[in-house]
């Protein structure tokens, strides 16, 4: 076909201008690739400085020592332990951690808030896992909010609506069966589903909450959207894994906002929800915000109680040793009582000491409680250890200590430190054992289940409430007993630390049936 003159330019200047224009998308890769490059090089090229510690960045660049730390995280700084001693900076995602592992040097990281401050890493992970911004946040004001409900005479009332939820639900249950009748369950789905119920009715409920369906359906949602809890702090989820995730926040931010939210009525009310929306109020938290800012509540008031107790009674149930001696101690509870404990539990716990029952929540927390603490570096900075030795800190890495490596898992402060001995934190005189030392040295930190001092953690007195009138309960209510006598407690679920208690890989399962109740 002849072409004319006119197609001739048209089709040249085409050509021409697609050359161009390849030669601009290829110029703009070429940059985009040299510009990723320079990044890998220069995250890469970070070398040790005079009296800074180990350097550890990993094969990988930029990515570093990612992948080993969220599989394991134990058993990864545990390596870096033995090879690099107490103190190490290892590379993870392009951040640099310097890992702190000498609880004699802890409070060095945890007195300083000039240097380090915890409330920027906790917003981060506020939004990766919650969607919630709340740029107004005031650590010290929400703590002192949070000391009015969980000390003092609120705490007494929160631990005694907490005792008639749980009496409650265990009636239930009562009606649901004969007392001959042996169900089965897994022992973690049984403690987190009681658990979480009766601290969700305490804290979020409305007059609709005792709604047998809606309570079902906050604890499948929550259970759903905790299960990927760890992913979404990492930001590894699966395409699927985001849209499961995402469904769960939605629906359980519509099931958590009470509808005198949108409303903005209420505010007379007592309860601790309502009392927690006019902190937000006050902080110009918005109406989203404050929907969103529920779930987070959610997840750290009951996100740790049912696995804490799925492992004290698991392993009550795999050392009959322990168990007798907490049942003793329940049987001297109740002729203290004149044999009316059933009936005035709450009463017996909080004016009768319980030294054995102690101790091994003691251990139990000491095994299976393994939260990071981390700061970041906002000006450089001198760390000063217990040793004498110093050692420099950048501006703009992270500081982490891991008690549950040091000092709870150190073989050099507890013998066979793997082992679960329920009399562990108990003198020889029956009295709570509070010397401990290592190399000659008595520690201030021996056990950081809650964190230390002025950072411990404000709701423990009501978590440990919690779980001792649960287990109290369970062991003075239920005749409960392995389905395989010889079977042990699962393995944790490695995911899982970092971010509170470890839950189990799999369940203990458990038959049970309740007590003629008096």
């Amino acid at each position: 076909m002849t072409a004319y003159p006119g197609q001739t330019q048209m089709t040249l200047g085409c050509d021409t201008a697609c050359i161009r224009n390849q030669g601009t998308m290829l110029w703009t890769i070429l940059l985009m690739v040299s510009g990723l490059l320079a990044l890998i090089m220069l995250y890469s090229s970070r070398s040790r400085r005079k009296n800074e510690p180990p350097l550890v960045k990993g094969l990988i660049p930029w990515l570093g020592h990612a992948l080993e730390f969220g599989k394991d995280a134990a058993k990864f700084l545990t390596r870096m332990k033995q090879k690099h001693g107490d103190i190490f900076t290892v590379r993870v995602c392009g951040h640099y951690i310097t890992v702190l592992l000498d609880p004699n040097s802890y409070d060095a990281i945890l007195d300083d808030t000039a240097s380090l401050d915890f409330s920027r890493y906790a917003q981060v992970l506020k939004q990766r896992i919650f969607n919630l911004r709340l740029p107004n946040h005031n650590p010290d004001t929400e703590r002192a909010w949070m000391e009015q409900h969980f000390q003092g005479p609120s705490l007494a009332r929160l631990s005694s609506s907490m005792h008639l939820h749980l009496q409650t639900l265990l009636r239930e249950e009562e009606r649901s069966c004969s007392p001959a009748e042996w169900r089965q369950d897994g022992l973690f789905s049984l403690c987190y589903s009681l658990l979480f119920r009766a601290g969700y009715l305490t804290l979020f409920g409305t007059e609709k909450s005792n709604n047998v369906t809606e309570l079902a359906a906050v604890y499948k949602e929550f259970r759903k959207f905790d299960g990927l809890l760890t992913k979404l702090a990492r930001s590894t989820l699966k395409q699927e894994e985001k849209r499961t995730a995402s469904l769960s926040q939605k629906r359980l931010w519509e099931l958590l906002s009470p509808a005198w939210l949108s409303r903005g009525n209420g505010s007379d009310s007592s309860s601790w929800q309502q009392s927690y929306l006019r902190h937000l109020q006050r902080e110009g938290v918005d109406t989203e915000m404050q929907r969103r800012a529920m779930l987070l509540q959610l997840w750290a008031t009951q996100g740790n109680a049912g696995p804490a107790a799925f492992w004290l009674l698991g392993f009550l149930l795999t050392h009959p040793e322990a168990m007798r001696a907490v049942k003793e101690e329940l049987r001297g509870l109740a002729l203290q009582e004149d044999g009316s404990l059933q009936h005035h539990l709450l009463d017996t716990l909080e004016h009768h000491s319980t030294p054995v029952f102690d101790s091994v929540l003691s251990e139990t927390l000491r095994l299976t409680a393994a939260a990071l603490i981390n700061r970041e570096v906002i000006q450089n900075t001198t760390l000063r250890l217990a040793s004498g030795q110093k050692y420099q800190l950048r501006q703009g890495d992270r500081v982490c200590l891991f008690p549950f490596l040091s000092p709870q898992m150190d073989p050099q402060i507890h013998h066979d430190p793997q082992t679960f001995q329920y009399d562990r934190f108990l003198n020889a005189d029956g009295t709570e054992k509070k010397k401990f030392y290592k190399d000659g040295e008595r520690l201030k930190y021996y056990t950081m289940p809650w964190g230390a001092d002025k950072n411990m953690c404000v709701g423990r007195h009501f978590a440990v409430s919690g779980i001792k009138q649960f287990a109290f309960m369970v062991l003075t209510q239920l005749d409960l007993e392995l389905c395989d006598p010889t079977a042990t407690v699962p393995p944790v679920n490695p995911s899982r630390y970092g971010f509170g208690m470890l839950q189990p890989d799999g369940d203990l399962e458990v038959h049970y049936r309740l007590k003629t109740l008096h």
